[in-house]
């Protein structure tokens, strides 16, 4: 069994790289999808469903959305988390094969100075706590997405430059430690990795070209999962194409 998150960064935009990439990759059971940026009327819902995946998803028009395609039936949804009042649609949850599957999508939080960093952390604390008693339901256990937090200087091709910025301060790095403290596992980190192994390369300056990028997309798995874990990798390719998105996918894979 893989599961897999990639932040698409407009589903509209970005459908055919999709289900082409799920098409090559029959051994994904999961992709976890973020910023879709589509009001729910207008996802894809059709265009999955007849290549034979069963879709959760929510979203809004422009920005946010998130959304989880897998090749058997989802259950037990739920959509943003539980008693937090937020009208960003930013996380979606389900169970598949006794797996439960949680899909982020993690604030920016714009600047360290702005609303938008103290709405971040809150949203972390939230996600934090409920987290705490979903591993107690579901002992498999796994939060995919774009987390907007490089968890360590490695995981930045200049930590230098981006000392001062938002995806790096230690403030975020603790929020993800907070997680870590529940007992999830950094998938990528169970294994040997190459040096400057990125999943985000920003548009700009030709920063895929000179792998200028961070790790910021991550798979946690909880302790049951981890054990059972095999690998993990980031896939480049779909970078590559004409008018990708700017993340990667991050896949992992489960023994069954």
């Amino acid at each position: 069994m893989k599961i897999a998150t990639w932040n698409v960064n407009s589903l509209k935009v970005r459908l055919p790289q999709v289900l082409d990439w799920l098409a090559a990759n029959p051994e994904v059971s999961a992709l976890c999808l973020q910023e879709t940026k589509l009001e729910d009327r207008n996802f894809p819902r059709a265009e999955f469903e007849q290549a034979g995946f069963s879709v959760a998803y929510v979203g809004q028009k422009t920005y946010n959305g998130v959304a989880i395609i897998a090749r058997e039936t989802l259950g037990e949804v739920v959509v943003n988390i539980p008693g937090f009042v937020d009208e960003q649609k930013r996380l979606i949850a389900a169970t598949l094969g006794g797996v439960r599957l949680v899909c982020a999508y993690i604030p920016n939080g714009q600047s360290l100075d702005s609303d938008k960093y103290a709405y971040k952390l809150e949203w972390l604390a939230a996600l934090t706590a409920w987290l705490k008693a979903e591993l107690v339901r579901y002992p498999k256990l796994a939060l995919l997405g774009d987390y907007n937090i490089a968890p360590e200087d490695r995981d930045v091709h200049d930590p230098v430059k981006w000392e001062g910025m938002v995806l790096v301060s230690p403030e975020e790095r603790a929020a993800f430690r907070a997680l870590t403290g529940l007992g999830l596992q950094d998938a990528f980190r169970l294994f040997e990795q190459p040096q400057k192994t990125f999943s985000w390369w920003d548009y700009r300056g030709f920063s895929f070209q000179k792998n200028a990028g961070l790790r910021i997309d991550h798979i946690l798995l909880s302790p049951e999962l981890a054990q059972s874990c095999t690998g993990c990798e980031i896939d480049r390719q779909t970078r590559k194409h004409e008018r990708p998105s700017d993340h990667a996918p991050v896949v992992a894979t489960l023994k069954n």
